[in-house]
């Protein structure tokens, strides 16, 4: 390996090295971490509501805050509206602060149902008084995006799986392809996934993506001519096909609005990929910068090693817990 590529691995490798150290401190507490509240809202009679928290928020919580469309009271779980109609912005004080998003279920007496997903982007929703969901395509991609963004960026074990593809290939053409594939892999399993095409147990998906980082991180170490060196490309394919079912097990917790499947789908994809390169990019960044620094570079080659062994150690944590997780 060349002085320039010492260089570049050594970057990478201060770059996630604070980072798995925490990992190795709390492993369980950052894998795949997305905090959801959800708001059930029932119309019993014409503009009048009945409402209740049924997930995330505790009893008598004031981490979020109803601010309900212009002329409707709330009192004790019960809302009424003017004119026999719940129209205007539907608001919460909070999302996106102390929850991820807000999935607000709107069971209309006309039997209607409408899913809204409100984000710290998006804290608010046009409702028009009836089941006729009149939503923005823009409002909805823009929400279903940057949702896509923030879960790639909170999955920990996805973006240690893609620094250990970096580790594997370096920044050279073949991570382009490498990237590809495993864009490809994970759209196809979390669109199948999400449409009710294929559907799998989300413990031996955790389970597998735990060890698909073990697997990975062990053949970064070694120089042997194996198969991940010679084709990363479908290495990262075939763990791209189990990621993508880990992205649908969170799309399924966040919902998809009933009329507007697929847009939502596509922009949560799309919110992913967008995470993902940023993840790349920056990376890079770190390390072109570090390489400017007058200082003598550490120990590369070591450094590599040291933390492909601590983030394959994470990785193992999590595939025993995972798997003592299935089969008690």
């Amino acid at each position: 390996m060349s002085a320039a590529w010492h260089r570049l691995w050594g970057g990478l490798c201060v770059v996630a090295l604070a980072l798995v150290m925490q990992l190795l401190a709390a492993p369980q507490a950052w894998a795949h971490e997305m905090s959801m509240a959800e708001l059930q809202v029932q119309e019993v009679a014409p503009g009048r509501f009945v409402w209740q928290w049924t997930a995330g928020m505790r009893s008598g919580g004031d981490e979020l805050v109803l601010q309900w469309p212009d002329g409707c009271t709330a009192n004790d779980g019960q809302l009424d509206c003017p004119a026999g109609r719940m129209e205007g912005r539907l608001g919460i004080q909070g999302a996106g602060d102390r929850f991820s998003a807000v999935l607000v279920k709107l069971h209309w007496l006309d039997g209607g149902l409408r899913v809204y997903t409100l984000t710290k982007a998006q804290t608010s929703v046009q409702l028009y008084g009836s089941a006729d969901d009149k939503r923005g395509l823009g409002e909805i991609a823009r929400a279903y995006t940057l949702l896509g963004v923030e879960h790639i960026l909170s999955g920990v074990d996805h973006l240690l799986f893609v620094l250990t593809l970096l580790m594997l290939v370096g920044f050279r053409r073949r991570l382009v392809w490498t990237i590809t594939a495993f864009t490809a892999a994970h759209s196809l399993t979390l669109a199948s996934s999400a449409l009710g095409l294929l559907t799998l147990r989300p413990p031996p998906v955790e389970a597998t993506i735990a060890l698909s980082i073990v697997l990975v991180a062990g053949e970064a170490l070694h120089r042997r001519d194996t198969l991940s060196r010679r084709w990363p490309a479908l290495v990262a394919f075939l763990f791209g096909l189990v990621h993508g079912l880990g992205f649908a097990g969170a799309l399924q917790e966040i919902g998809l609005p009933a009329q507007h499947v697929p847009i939502a789908l596509l922009s949560f994809n799309l919110g992913v990929e967008a995470g993902q390169l940023l993840t790349v990019a920056l990376a890079w960044a770190a390390v072109s910068l570090l390489q400017r620094l007058p200082q003598q570079p550490v120990r590369l080659a070591q450094a590599r090693t040291v933390l492909l062994y601590a983030i394959g150690s994470v990785a193992a944590f999590w595939s025993i817990e995972r798997v003592a997780a299935i089969l008690a």
